[in-house]
C-alpha cells in the first residue's frame, strides 16, 4: 500500500482541526494565514484523502472532524517530527562537542559563553560530554569591552561583533547553521 503524503499546510490544518473542533472556514483560514478559497481547497483535499470529515450541524454551520485515518496521520507525523528534532539536537550537540575538542587541542582552556535558552543547555551538555581536562566554561551575560583571557563562544543571534575587541571568538549560531544542511540531509535520509 502506497503511503499518502501530506504537506506542511495539510498537517497544520489537521492540527488546528484536532484542537478546535467545530471551527468555521474563516477561523481556520485566519489560523493558517490563507485566503478562504485556499482554505476551502485544503479542506476539500483532506476530505478526499479521508483525513477529515465535514458534519452539517444546520443550514449555515458545519463541523470539521478528524477521521480515525486523520488522527492516525496526525500522530504518525508528530512522532516523525519529534524523532527528527531529537536527531537534529543530537547532531548539533555532537558538533558543539567537536568545536570544544578542536579549540582545546589548539590550547584553549577557558571558554566564555555568551548564550541563553536551549542553545545554552546544548553548549553546557557538549562541554561536559567532551570531558576536557583542566578546562572550564564561564557563562557571561554581556560581551565585555576588554579582551578576555580565554575563548569567547557566542550563542546568540544578531550580535554585532564590531562592538568588542575579542580576538579569540566564535559565533556558534553561525557555525551550527553551516552544518544545518548536513542535519537536514541526514534527517531526510532517515525518512
Amino acid at each position: 500500500m502506497v503511503k499518502e503524503f501530506i504537506d506542511e499546510r495539510e498537517f497544520e490544518l489537521i492540527n488546528i482541526i484536532g484542537r478546535d473542533l467545530g471551527s468555521n472556514q474563516r477561523v481556520l483560514s485566519s489560523h493558517l494565514k490563507l485566503s478562504l478559497g485556499q482554505t476551502n481547497m485544503l479542506i476539500r483535499r483532506l476530505v478526499a484523502k479521508g483525513l477529515i470529515r465535514i458534519s452539517q450541524l444546520n443550514k449555515k454551520k458545519v463541523q470539521y472532524l478528524l477521521t480515525p485515518k486523520g488522527l492516525s496521520e496526525k500522530l504518525r507525523k508528530s512522532v516523525k517530527y519529534t524523532r527528527h528534532t531529537i536527531n537534529a539536537i543530537g547532531l548539533i550537540r555532537e558538533h558543539l562537542c567537536d568545536i570544544f575538542i578542536k579549540l582545546y587541542n589548539e590550547g584553549h582552556r577557558t571558554f566564555y559563553v555568551y548564550s541563553e535558552g536551549d542553545l545554552q543547555f546544548l553548549i553546557d551538555s557538549a562541554f561536559k560530554e567532551a570531558k576536557l581536562q583542566e578546562a572550564k566554561i564561564i557563562d557571561i551575560h554581556a560581551i565585555p569591552q576588554e579582551n578576555l583571557e580565554g575563548f569567547l563562544l557566542i550563542g546568540r543571534e544578531n550580535v554585532d561583533l564590531m562592538e568588542f575587541n575579542q580576538k579569540n571568538h566564535l559565533d556558534l549560531v553561525e557555525e551550527v547553521a553551516k552544518k544545518n544542511h548536513l542535519i537536514v540531509e541526514t534527517m531526510e535520509s532517515d525518512a
